[in-house]
């Protein structure tokens, strides 16, 4: 392959991988942050325990959570079929990202919104806050850099995460890898997907700790 013909494999891989990750992530924070943000409230020092909720809910994402990514990949093989009408590319791999990642999200927001002192909810409370009041106005406030840092985490999970699915037809630089770089012994371009990885890594990395800094009121 020419020079060229690389170049434009690369560009195309890293949109496809940028695609599956930024939207995976955004999908997995529209299930994940309301989950994690039950699971603190309903906890046992919640501001509204309710241990049945609790514990059903911590089950579910446990168990999606314990199964390893590729392995889910395969067994969403038929709900992914019947969303998408395929299970290759990159929109298709964006089903079991998101079932994948969410679970892990949540708990990351649950974690986060731990982090807030409790003496700053218990003042709220005693103000007359309503539970929703508490929640968006102490507990996300209060939580920014953490939830912030976390989806750094998050989406450098979800990035690996898509290069994964490459193995099975996902696309992105994950597909390139494996499909040039190893089953065609092209090392040099297997090579120049890990250096991009790296480089998206690192940018999002910076970029969640600046926004991270920038809201941390500690600082």
């Amino acid at each position: 392959m020419s020079s060229d013909q690389i170049a434009g494999l690369l560009i195309q891989g890293l949109w496809e991988t940028l695609y599956m990750t930024l939207v995976s992530t955004a999908f997995a924070y529209l299930i994940g942050l309301p989950v994690g943000v039950i699971l603190v409230t309903t906890g046992k020092h919640g501001i509204r325990p309710n241990p049945v909720l609790h514990h059903t809910i911590g089950v579910i994402v446990n168990i999606l959570r314990s199964v390893p990514f590729l392995i889910l990949m395969i067994a969403l093989i038929p709900f992914t079929r019947f969303v998408i009408g395929t299970t290759l590319g990159s929109t298709a791999t964006i089903v079991p990202l998101v079932v994948a990642s969410a679970p892990f999200v949540a708990r990351m927001v649950e974690s986060s919104l731990q982090e807030v002192d409790p003496g700053v909810v218990e003042a709220a409370l005693s103000m007359g806050a309503s539970t929703w009041q508490v929640i968006w106005k102490v507990l996300l406030a209060e939580a920014r850099p953490a939830l912030l840092m976390g989806s750094t985490i998050a989406v450098t999970t979800i990035l690996s995460y898509s290069a994964m699915a490459g193995i099975l037809g996902g696309g992105g630089l994950g597909d390139i890898a494996s499909r040039y770089g190893f089953y065609r012994y092209q090392y040099d371009i297997m090579l120049l997907t890990i250096i991009v990885l790296v480089l998206v890594v690192q940018v999002l990395q910076e970029a969640g700790s600046r926004a991270a800094r920038a809201v941390d009121k500690r600082q």
